[in-house]
């Protein structure tokens, strides 16, 4: 599996899931066809919905809020306790002006409050079929996972709004890249492409990074940022076998769908 070294690296530094997607490497998923309507010449950013002054949600009610078990079909949800960063501080870029691109990928709040929770949701994958005699096609077969993690933060008055702006305009600003530091690792965001959005909840922003993959090329992530109300929410899918051979992952429109179904 070449660039399998550089996908390590993004993935743990992006959102710390080393441990759980390539030490363990066996979680289980299934292919699933629907994207989330990515579109590489289209806007950033949904036109956004004037919403009422509110009062932010809890970082426990945010919990409450995140996708559980049996809200989608096929999926499995796992807590994101031990696979994603625990505070900003942990995620670091060399341009204030990333900062908000780099949190809303890593499952951190975007915008400016303590009210955060995330976890992560997989496919559900059946077992592979993959010949004993062929121990390589097996652990591709492990390593073909869509794994997406889910970040929610609240906003008092219009943080939320402010949240959103931020990280478009963090698209526009960080177009040439920017460098990313977090937990001892350094990665380089290349270049960085608006692109169209869900358009779920109130406005959304969805944006592209292409990383360098230890000098063997580079590979593209999708992010998407909605907001509905005060709650803003963050999805990041990523597909190790899919990095390897070069393949784009795209996030799982039923995943997008379910947790923005669930916001107040």
């Amino acid at each position: 599996m070449k660039r399998s070294s550089g996908a390590r690296l993004y993935a743990a530094t992006a959102v710390g899931v080393l441990s759980l997607a390539l030490l363990t490497g066996c979680s289980d998923a299934s292919d699933d066809t629907e994207d989330s309507g990515k579109d590489a010449g289209g806007a950033s950013a949904s036109a956004a919905t004037p919403t009422p002054a509110a009062e932010a949600l809890t970082s426990a009610a945010l919990e409450k809020l995140l996708l559980a078990q049996g809200d989608v079909p096929g999926y499995k949800v796992d807590s994101g306790d031990d696979t994603l960063p625990k505070s900003k501080s942990a995620v670091k870029t060399d341009k204030a002006a990333c900062d908000p691109l780099a949190w809303a990928t890593a499952g951190l709040a975007p915008g400016d409050t303590p009210a955060n929770a995330s976890n992560s949701v997989t496919e559900a994958k059946t077992p592979g079929t993959a010949a004993p005699s062929d121990p390589a096609a097996g652990l591709e077969d492990a390593f073909n996972v869509n794994l997406t993690f889910v970040g929610l933060s609240s906003y008092e008055g219009d943080g939320a709004q402010k949240a959103l702006k931020a990280v478009s305009d963090g698209v526009s600003a960080c177009a040439g890249g920017f460098g990313l530091a977090a937990d001892g690792e350094n990665t380089e965001v290349t270049k960085v492409t608006a692109e169209k959005g869900s358009g779920l909840g109130d406005e959304s922003v969805a944006f592209a990074e292409s990383v360098d993959m230890d000098g063997e090329g580079t590979a593209t992530f999708h992010t998407e940022v909605v907001r509905k109300g005060s709650t803003v929410a963050s999805f990041y899918t990523v597909n190790f076998a899919a990095l390897a051979s070069g393949k784009e992952t795209t996030i799982p429109a039923a995943v997008t769908r379910a947790q923005v179904a669930k916001l107040k």
